[in-house]
């Protein structure tokens, strides 16, 4: 049976847990959301409110602290740019405006295509690649602007280093 209008077919993730779970099931289920959808639709929330028992404004205060959760549609890839102290000495900030020029977003955007999602960050934990982005996961250090060129031209042609 299909979704009633102004629903996300989310009834799966829900179905997992419990309303009395409330609270206590918040953050697996967003999670679960996020990984499923790419993002937090409006909509899904409230679903997620009316099940959970959980008042709205509650779960929008904690998807607006947590940075893995986005309430707009993200790209294919994510691109995490590090603009800590060891990337910035090392030339972070050309490494980003480069990036930031190949793909026409400023953090927290993402391209007309969809292909990709910048999210400039203060430590991926990875000092020594310095300067150093991720992207789905994967690590690329010792940037500089013409090599974070060819590491996204790849991605762009789908063929990941």
């Amino acid at each position: 049976m299909p979704a009633p209008a102004g629903t996300i077919e989310i009834g799966a993730i829900l179905d997992r847990h419990s309303p009395e779970d409330g609270q206590a099931a918040l953050m697996p289920v967003l999670q679960a959301i996020q990984e499923t959808l790419g993002y937090l639709p409006v909509e899904a929330l409230e679903q997620v409110a009316t099940h959970l028992k959980v008042p709205i404004a509650h779960i929008h205060g904690v998807v607006s602290f947590y940075a893995q959760f986005s309430l707009t549609p993200r790209g294919k890839h994510i691109v995490k740019m590090c603009l800590g102290t060891a990337c910035h000495i090392r030339g972070g900030k050309g490494v980003l405006d480069e990036i930031q020029s190949l793909l026409g977003v400023s953090d927290r955007q993402t391209t007309e295509d969809g292909l990709f999602t910048l999210e400039v960050v203060r430590c991926l934990g990875t000092c020594f690649l310095a300067p150093v982005i991720m992207v789905d996961g994967s690590y690329y250090g010792a940037l500089t602007p013409a090599k974070v060129r060819g590491v996204l031209e790849s991605y762009r042609e789908g063929k990941q280093p």
